[in-house]
């Protein structure tokens, strides 16, 4: 934890530093509606706005230049991600305001100087985006029959939530957020550590986490089994996919867009909640972690993420016929080349079939030993994957037998394109009632280097110890190309600093493959 408060305290200071604004700074901007030096085709003004329940955000507003009296603009409110200050959006808000958009960005309320504690995404936050909404249309030249939502991360999460709620939104943009918060940070049942560990002590370190949070975190990085119901309670309150008939029928248009890599809010979740959306939607994946597909936009660079989220606000807050809803729905880039594939939804990803590698030899593990084999670390290893093509690695004949099993396809003579969800079918027997495994797909070389394709982690409770029971676990969805000579492999061990385990000391865990019920990988491809 230590480790982890002082990554969260590195990340927050360089995301502040990157925007313009050290921490100290952000504390002394404008609270009053004061213009700011800009540039004379836009003004902004920060403001102090009246959340739910009588809270102050602080929010700055965008308006195009040389707005005329007694017209109206199409609004876009951007909510804060977790953790950073009203000035995150200035780059893209004035981008937008240049093309005729107003545009209002708040401090998430718990965070910095806006008022409140940290609700993660609770009924408060969704109130304060409708009490926002309220405040522009009385208080700029918004349009109330054109409103859009945008954010990333914490703000995306916010935005889908609030889309269920009030029905005069009409566009959303939702970018590395979450559909499903217990799928985000606890799939396989197991705690993602590292990701709730920096988003834990972000929250510290810039906001005022409110006595149900804090319990929270205690509780799930406790390993509180006792309080496992109430939590996965508390998530799905704030997971957009539990309101998913409401947004539905408010019908508002949503592009969502995330990472492959995303160690927050891994891209399952995502797509599932796509595929359910009946109005007008998009899904876009690519490469990297949890909000660095947008990051470069959030400085004013070039950003085909952010262009794409400006073409959705075009068409469906302005009327533009821009060709955004023409394209292919689906839209992904494999982590091996730098072009985009459409699809006309997620079922077509894997639209070339599956290949079933066989798990046919029986594997025995001695738990609670990290054979080498892991996920990497939160942030950094998708990062170095998405500009330098480098995944986690680790050396597959050198993982120790007695602490990892391993399964190897022979070599392919043929490129693979992985596209989608790998599946794990198996026969698991446990010495003990309580334990973790975590399965990992790599892409091995001629030197037995294997590059991770996928992971994911897989918990149980209350098992017969002795007694086998079937597996079925879903990694996390990617887009990757295996090269022509290299072969796939399946490793499993208990061990990942990912991810926190409950294997019991002596705990051993055998993998097996009954004639009546074999066991497999199966792995989607693309069409060649």
């Amino acid at each position: 934890m230590q480790r982890t408060t002082t990554a969260a305290a590195v990340a927050t200071l360089l995301a502040a530093a990157a925007l313009g604004l050290a921490p100290h700074q952000a504390q002394a901007a404008p609270t009053s509606s004061v213009t700011a030096a800009a540039d004379p085709s836009s003004q902004v003004r920060f403001h102090d706005i009246p959340g739910s329940g009588g809270i102050t955000l602080k929010g700055n507003v965008f308006t195009p230049a040389g707005a005329e009296s007694g017209r109206k603009y199409p609004l876009i409110v951007l909510p804060t991600s977790w953790g950073l200050p009203q000035i995150e959006y200035i780059a893209q808000a004035k981008k937008l305001a240049d093309s005729g958009y107003v545009v209002v960005s708040y401090t998430s309320r718990g965070f910095w100087l806006s008022g409140g504690s940290i609700e993660v995404a609770g009924p408060p936050d969704v109130a304060d985006v409708s009490a926002v909404i309220d405040w522009a249309l009385a208080n700029s030249p918004a349009d109330a029959d054109r409103i859009g939502l945008g954010g990333v991360s914490y703000g995306a999460g916010i935005t889908l939530l609030a889309s269920a709620h009030d029905p005069r939104v009409k566009a959303v943009v939702a970018m590395s957020g979450w559909a499903d918060l217990i799928e985000s940070i606890y799939s396989g049942r197991t705690q993602h550590r590292q990701a709730a560990g920096l988003l834990g002590a972000a929250g510290y370190l810039t906001g005022r986490p409110g006595p149900e949070l804090q319990s929270l975190l205690s509780d799930f990085l406790g390993s509180r089994l006792d309080r496992e119901q109430q939590m996965i309670e508390w998530g799905r309150k704030r997971s957009p996919a539990e309101q998913l008939d409401r947004i539905n029928a408010n019908g508002a248009a949503v592009m969502l867009g995330n990472a492959w890599g995303d160690t927050i809010f891994p891209p399952n979740q995502y797509a599932t909640f796509y595929e359910r959306l009946t109005g007008p939607k998009r899904l876009e994946f690519r490469p990297g972690d949890h909000a660095t597909a947008e990051g470069t936009g959030l400085l004013g660079l070039p950003n085909d993420t952010w262009t794409n989220a400006h073409r959705w606000f075009d068409r469906y807050l302005k009327g533009e016929r821009n060709g955004i809803d023409t394209e292919a729905p689906v839209q992904i880039k494999s982590r091996s080349d730098d072009g985009y594939e459409g699809y006309a939804d997620w079922k077509s990803v894997g639209s070339g079939g599956t290949e079933r590698l066989a798990l046919s030899d029986r594997e025995h593990l001695f738990a609670n030993v990290d054979s080498g084999a892991n996920g990497g670390v939160v942030l950094l290893s998708s990062v170095l994957d998405q500009f330098v093509k480098v995944p986690p690695i680790a050396s597959v004949p050198l993982l120790p037998r007695a602490f990892a099993g391993v399964w190897q396809s022979e070599r392919y003579d043929t490129a693979r394109r992985v596209r989608g969800t790998v599946k794990l079918h198996t026969t698991l027997t446990p010495t003990k009632a309580d334990g973790t495994f975590i399965a990992y797909l790599y892409d091995v070389g001629p030197l037995g280097i294997g590059k991770l394709v996928s992971n994911a982690p897989y918990t149980f409770h209350g098992k017969a110890p002795g007694q086998a029971f079937g597996v079925d676990l879903e990694l996390f969805s990617t887009a990757y190309d295996v090269p022509a000579g290299h072969r796939l492999a399946l490793v499993v061990d208990t061990v990942d600093p990912l991810y926190i385990e409950h294997n019991p000391a002596g705990a051993q865990l055998t993998f097996s493959s009954p004639r009546t019920d074999p066991s497999y990988v199966s792995v989607p491809l693309r069409e060649q």
